[in-house]
């Protein structure tokens, strides 16, 4: 039985929100459950031997947050930092990581009709991290499992035992 697009068991069956952003000429979308707060880039401080998608730290209100360079991530042609690099704070199994990307669109809501299963190519991104593609009329969204990407082995940053 269904009441209010909820089912028997409690699962949303409705549409989900996304905090979209660009990284490049591409447009991503993040569940917006994930999003702790969007602040504007400062540099971070540098951490030694650390990969070079990794930024640095901030000490955001007390607490030590990684800063991850999505552009360097995903293998961006260029990474530059002007007035609309921002940075999307997450909060990710009680762990508070930071990610740059170019800019951040808005929130936009999508059906699960409107999701579509993302194609098998080869990219800088693992499969297993994408969700689908959105489409809201001409915008096409790739939709990520950002938790599963930040937890991934090469990241190091989220423990997926905890």
């Amino acid at each position: 039985m269904s009441v209010m697009g909820k089912t028997a068991d409690n699962a949303p069956t409705g549409a989900r929100e996304y905090l979209t952003f660009r990284l490049d000429q591409e447009e991503y979308g993040i569940d917006i459950l994930k999003v702790q707060e969007i602040r504007g880039y400062e540099p971070p401080t540098r951490i030694a031997n650390a990969p070079e998608f990794i930024k640095g730290v901030v000490n955001l209100r007390g607490t030590i947050v990684p800063i991850v360079d999505m552009r360097l991530k995903f293998n961006c042609a260029q990474a530059d930092y002007n007035s609309f690099t921002v940075v999307i704070i997450l909060n990710l199994r009680n762990r508070v990581v930071g990610i740059v990307v170019d800019s951040v669109s808005d929130v936009m809501e999508l059906t699960p009709e409107s999701i579509r299963v993302a194609p098998d190519i080869e990219s800088a991104i693992d499969n297993s991290c994408i969700l689908g593609l959105g489409s809201v009329g001409e915008r096409m969204l790739i939709l990520l499992d950002i938790e599963k990407l930040m937890s991934s082995v090469d990241m190091g940053l989220v423990t997926t035992a905890e």
